[in-house]
């Protein structure tokens, strides 16, 4: 997309979820090689299918979970590509993009994996992070059944190349305007090497993850793949 940032809001690295199958750098150099400017890692939390073994204190929890971001941090600072923070937060089923909070967050809640998901949505909001409900309508075996919360997050991922049925993205367009939410579009790539595309494309570079909210905001942004067309799945 010639004249546009291209940027990746939902992808995952083999050190932080289990389900993926590249490492950071490797998922940094695909995105590179492709023209994208910057990707937001956001791998599965500890409560999804997480890499990272739960017998840990939870430091070390902590710092095992930040090695995929880390690691594709240090190679798009090599590269030239920019790597923003963030995590899928689970639900028994519903997940989470949480973005605009970091480390420090994750630190200091040890106990967050024993709160309802209305404390966890209040904690967030509360430090200042921005919450999107991925992929809304989702049918899959891993999830238990379909629990929207379009009252209580600021935004659904309404285009998601993961997703099996293009209808799950169509339910969650038309619910985030019905309800006025800010929308998402991602990836929700595992592999770099079955790379499908994806994301949001900006009129300008963005600047770091609060930047990626603001632009979010802002509605000023294109989907790097047509809206509406089959996934290549």
């Amino acid at each position: 997309m010639q004249g546009k940032f291209l940027y990746e809001t939902h992808m995952h690295t083999s050190q932080g979820s289990a389900c993926a199958h590249s490492t950071g750098e490797e998922m940094a150099r695909a995105y590179h090689e492709r023209g994208y400017t910057g990707i937001i890692v956001t791998d599965h939390f500890f409560n999804g299918n997480s890499a990272v073994p739960k017998d840990l204190p939870w430091t070390e929890r902590v710092e095992r979970f930040l090695k995929g971001y880390e690691q594709a941090k240090t190679t798009g600072e090599a590269i030239g590509l920019q790597v923003f923070f963030g995590w899928e937060y689970a639900d028994r089923g519903p997940e989470f993009l949480t973005y605009g909070l970091g480390k420090d967050f994750l630190l200091a809640h040890p106990d967050m994996l024993s709160w309802p998901i209305e404390g966890y949505f209040r904690a967030v909001k509360e430090a200042g992070g921005f919450l999107v409900q991925a992929h809304p309508y989702r049918r899959a075996p891993y999830i238990r059944e379909v629990r929207t919360y379009e009252k209580l997050v600021d935004g659904f991922e309404v285009q998601n190349i993961g997703n099996s049925d293009v209808a799950f993205d169509l339910e969650a367009l038309r619910t985030a305007r019905e309800n006025g939410l800010y929308e998402t579009a991602g990836s929700d790539e595992h592999d770099h090497r079955r790379f499908r595309g994806g994301g949001m494309a900006f009129h300008r570079r963005l600047a770091d993850i609060q930047d990626f909210i603001l632009a979010v905001q802002d509605r000023d942004w294109e989907y790097v793949l047509p809206f509406g067309e089959k996934h290549p799945y």
